[in-house]
């Protein structure tokens, strides 16, 4: 249908019809589905760039094969032009553009400077509250890393104001010299708030100026003979000292990004370090497939685009290589950000050996992702040749419910294509109206609803449907999908073997007596096996968090040992409920009134798969 629009279509006279002006191009398929969508300077120009009749390249001729219409938006300034594509690009997310997805909430230190003594403490939202906020940080750990060394040099409070007003006497922070006890007025407001001062400029990165002030105040002290005091400031500096002698220092102050890109085998990777007051505080990596052959520096002006226009912006940003309309790109992140922000790609010392290790990271990241789906590539082959199927499935969803006798039920479904996992489309299904622990019956809910909307045109009909469970679950399955008339699916029930043990799967085919049974080491029950649990963990949470909402109680207190008070240190330390069940044995262990041998058994409670 697309090809036959496409050869209809009257390029010349559209591409005269078009004005000079800056603008946004949307390319649609004969379904109404968007391609590609792109800015310009000038639409005329860029959009009869598409029609040469030699010169593009492969993947681009492919696309234009499929396109069959082309809507324009004028703008005003190239400015809005780059906001209108960020915006469609996000909304649509076209096949042939390269989407970075980042839905991820950057954590922050956050200084509620509204109180008589300010707390510091970890924050993630959007920074509506009133008060200071430092970052955005990588994770989690960098600032829980961060707020542990401020501890160790000011003594800054860091409890919640729950905690603070209830106090009658010091706690155990002031004992190991990590609080200075304005809670029971062990230190007067004037005194705490030089403190203050002092953790921010360290925040700030503002060393010297803070070993400066240090040393003024300590000479100051000894020249008046107050000795005490010039020994709390000694004993200050080199506490701070040590701290920046542990620290990665990429050199001045303020934020700073270095963001890298490496391209390999249809493939582009990304590489983001984050540098937040001077120093080193973590990095990430994206890796996307490209269906578009475009430049390096396109792609760099595309992610900066895409990544920044709706996050805090640094001052400053480093990058290799130096993007496409990188004047454009400044402008447009200082009107944003309210301030002059500067795209720096030829830097020197310290900070061009922090750009070199990005682009190795960029490097090796687009290598691991390129080896796993050749992995991938082989083992759906292997799938196919076990299964007798037409060609390798380029789409699997997996199917399992969760529930605690009966209670809270929850089927998952998730969904794994040749590039592994496809996290966006992954649903979870509220199942209602059964009778409790009837798995048959939520299993046929849930692949009603999710299959329902693909025959309505609103999804993709998957190439291999993997249930968990036997032949009873595959049974209640087929029947769903022959109500519905679909055909073409393989469908495979995947029981658990002889005492749930892992590698004794039985593999039920739908219409199929016998059972599949693979050895262990087989590549495809590896694969099987990975979706499963996926599916199994999926559903598992989403069950948790019903039934934990219906009972009106904390995940954590179905933990052996954790209490109201090792519950709320928990979630204090470490900054709520999803980032406790991510946190690894050493960091819970750090948690006050939690030992190793409990921090090991909140750890296995949320990775019990």
């Amino acid at each position: 249908m697309a090809d036959q629009s496409m050869n209809n279509f009257d390029a010349k006279s559209f591409v005269a019809s078009l004005s000079s002006a800056p603008g946004v191009y949307e390319m649609f398929d004969g379904h109404g589905k968007h391609l590609y969508v792109g800015k310009a300077r000038n639409l005329n120009k860029r959009v009869a760039s598409y029609f040469r009749t030699n010169g593009l390249p492969p993947k681009t001729q492919a696309m234009m094969r499929h396109v069959a219409r082309i809507e324009v938006t004028v703008t005003r300034t190239e400015n809005e032009a780059l906001l209108l594509e960020n915006n469609l690009i996000k909304r649509y997310r076209p096949r042939y553009n390269v989407v970075w997805r980042d839905d991820k909430s950057y954590p922050y230190i956050y200084l509620d400077d509204s109180h008589q003594y300010p707390r510091l403490g970890f924050y993630r939202g959007n920074r509506r509250e009133a008060g200071r906020f430092f970052g955005p940080y990588a994770n989690a750990g960098a600032v829980r890393g961060t707020l542990a060394q401020l501890q160790k040099v000011f003594p800054v409070r860091q409890c919640e104001d729950t905690f603070f007003r209830v106090r009658s006497r010091p706690c155990l922070q002031y004992q190991i010299k990590r609080c200075s006890a304005p809670c029971v007025d062990l230190i007067t407001p004037e005194d705490y708030e030089e403190d203050v001062k002092q953790a921010v400029l360290f925040l700030q990165g503002k060393d010297r100026t803070l070993n400066r002030f240090l040393e003024k105040k300590m000479e100051a002290a000894s020249a008046r003979l107050d000795y005490e005091t010039a020994a709390r400031y000694r004993d200050r500096i080199a506490a701070l000292r040590r701290v920046q002698e542990h620290q990665y220092v990429v050199g001045g102050t303020g934020n700073v990004d270095l963001v890298a890109l490496h391209a390999e085998q249809s493939t582009i990777g990304a590489e983001v370090v984050f540098v937040r007051g001077g120093r080193h505080s973590g990095n990430k990596s994206f890796v996307q497939p490209v269906n578009v052959e475009s430049s390096l520096v396109e792609n760099m002006a595309a992610f900066l685009t895409q990544y920044y226009l709706d996050k805090t912006i640094p001052g400053e940003i480093i990058v290799r290589p130096k993007p496409a309309r990188q004047a454009l790109l400044e402008d447009s992140f200082s009107r944003l950000a309210g301030k002059k922000v500067r795209i720096v790609s030829s830097p020197r010392g310290a900070r061009l050996r922090w750009l070199e290790m990005a682009v190795t990271n960029a490097r090796e990241a687009v290598r691991r992702h390129v080896m796993g789906r050749t992995g991938i590539l082989e083992q759906l082959e292997s799938f196919r040749q076990l299964f007798d199927l037409d060609q390798s499935p380029g789409r699997i969803e997996c199917f399992d419910v969760s529930h605690t006798a009966g209670e809270a039920p929850v089927a998952s479904c998730v969904v794994f294509d040749r590039e592994g996992a496809v996290k966006s489309e992954y649903r979870r299904y509220n199942i209602k109206g059964i009778t409790p622990g009837d798995d048959y019956a939520a299993l046929t809910q849930a692949l009603q609803r999710r299959y329902r909307h693909v025959q309505s045109g609103e999804g993709t009909l998957p190439d291999v449907i993997l249930i968990d469970g036997g032949k009873g679950q595959l049974a209640a399955a087929g029947m769903v999908l022959d109500e519905l008339q679909i055909a073409g699916v393989t469908l495979i029930g995947v029981a658990k073997g002889p005492k749930r043990r892992a590698g004794r799967e039985k593999l039920f085919l739908w219409g199929r007596e016998r059972p599949t049974i693979l050895p262990a080491n087989s590549a495809v029950l590896h694969v099987i096996q990975k979706i499963r649990d996926e599916a199994h963990r999926f559903a598992i949470s989403g069950h948790r968090r019903r039934r934990d909402k219906g009972r009106g109680r904390s995940t954590l207190q179905d933990i052996p040992g954790v209490g109201e008070k090792r519950r709320r240190a928990l979630l204090t330390h470490l900054g709520g409920l999803q980032e406790v069940s991510k946190a690894g044995v050493e960091d819970l262990a750090e948690v006050p009134g939690i030992s190793p041998v409990l921090a090991e058994r909140i750890y296995a409670f949320f990775h019990d798969q």
